[in-house]
């Protein structure tokens, strides 16, 4: 019971910070996200020490952005995506390139091999979505034509991303490198993003009817619901990140009759999880790292070649649209977050980083997340309205 207890007092700390912090970043023209980020960076291990990540806090962080992508999707129609997918693809593919070639030669130069280089430049290559969509959200500006191509293009990023990984991994390892088997993980994950999209949002239009056939009025909530869930689950059967399944689940619930009722019913749903998750984030902020003259020197030099990278991907693979949107394009594809932590956390297992290293990673994956916000709001507040042409 005292188990239970502490792990009460860790949620309300967790949780008020965040909402205070949120606040007063909305009272400061910021995105709340912001916010919640710094709150949980003072609170965690680096500052003040009141909370650390544990099991709990990841799980409910993890469940936080699960929702939050859920969410997205239910604000996105598969016809608004396809509209801006020659955009998407661009943005997805040079947004990897891009910066896993400045992120590999900066490792090498700073007196890594090639090999462990290129297993640096995978944690520089994926977009965390969630920071980005969440800020699209609180703007709510989702339907806007930039919106629509960061979305699309997050998705092609993180299976990218995923075959990028795989082919590092190898690499490091010693392993030969398999073109075919890369080609059928290729296969694997466009195949159960085409099968889910195209049939589950034509079967939802078709049958949304039988979300309401259950006795429990809050049915169609609880069954979209599950649905985020399982395919979150199967999403990573197939290599991908859970939050794409969300994503999915959510643009196959967006064609439903009862769209707008389940955004509504999702709102208490993401007020009381998502803030964990910007939280969570913010506590693995290593704030130590800063006081060496020479890291900090290593972590700017990172952050800047990161930001820019993604920035000059987004920008040239949106060029299709006007300067200005592919600016916000390139800008809302900058976050990395959790998944450079998670990268950064695999090479530090496999020995391919030192300590120093792996704080300067994760450092840059947090930092990436933390000026993302303030930017793209910035931008998209003065951005005339949505281009009728792209």
């Amino acid at each position: 019971m005292h188990h239970a207890a502490d792990i009460l007092l860790q949620l309300f700390i967790v949780y008020a910070a965040a909402l205070v912090g949120g606040e007063l970043a909305q009272r400061l023209k910021m995105p709340g996200v912001v916010g919640e980020i710094i709150a949980g960076a003072l609170i965690g291990p680096s500052a003040l020490g009141w909370v650390r990540p544990d099991e709990p806090l990841q799980l409910l962080a993890e469940i936080g952005v699960v929702l939050l992508l859920f969410a997205v999707g239910l604000e996105t129609r598969l016809g608004e995506l396809r509209r801006v997918g020659a955009a998407a693809l661009g943005v997805g593919v040079l947004g990897v390139v891009f910066p896993f070639a400045g992120a590999t030669l900066w490792a090498h130069g700073s007196g890594f091999g090639w090999d462990p280089s290129m297993f640096v430049a995978a944690a520089f290559v994926a977009t965390s979505v969630g920071i980005t969509a969440r800020v699209l959200q609180e703007l709510g500006v989702l339907q806007r034509t930039e919106s629509r191509v960061i979305l699309g293009a997050a998705v092609i990023d993180d299976i990218l991303a995923m075959l990028l990984l795989g082919v590092v991994v190898s690499l490091q390892q010693g392993d030969r490198l398999d073109p075919l088997h890369l080609g059928v993980l290729l296969l694997e994950a466009i195949g159960f993003l085409a099968v889910i999209g195209f049939v589950g949002t034509r079967a939802a239009r078709l049958r949304s009817d039988w979300l309401e056939r259950p006795i429990n009025p809050l049915s169609p909530l609880t069954i979209v619901l599950a649905l985020c869930l399982g395919l979150a689950w199967l999403s990573t059967r197939f290599g991908l990140a859970a939050i794409i399944g969300a994503f999915l689940a959510g643009v196959i619930a967006s064609e439903t009759r009862q769209r707008e009722q389940l955004e509504h019913q999702m709102q208490p749903l993401l007020a009381l999880l998502t803030p964990f998750f910007f939280a969570v984030t913010g506590m693995q902020l290593k704030l130590a790292v800063f006081a060496d003259p020479r890291a900090l020197g290593m972590l700017a030099a990172a952050t800047a070649i990161a930001i820019a990278s993604k920035v000059l991907g987004g920008f040239l693979g949106a060029l299709s649209l006007r300067p200005r949107s592919a600016l916000i394009v390139g800008v809302g594809m900058v976050p990395r977050g959790e998944v450079g932590v998670v990268i950064a956390s695999l090479g530090l297992a496999a020995g391919v980083f030192s300590d120093r290293i792996y704080a300067l990673i994760v450092a840059m994956s947090l930092l990436t997340a933390l000026v993302t916000p303030p930017a793209l709001a910035w931008l998209l507040r003065r951005a005339p309205a949505d281009d009728p042409a792209a």
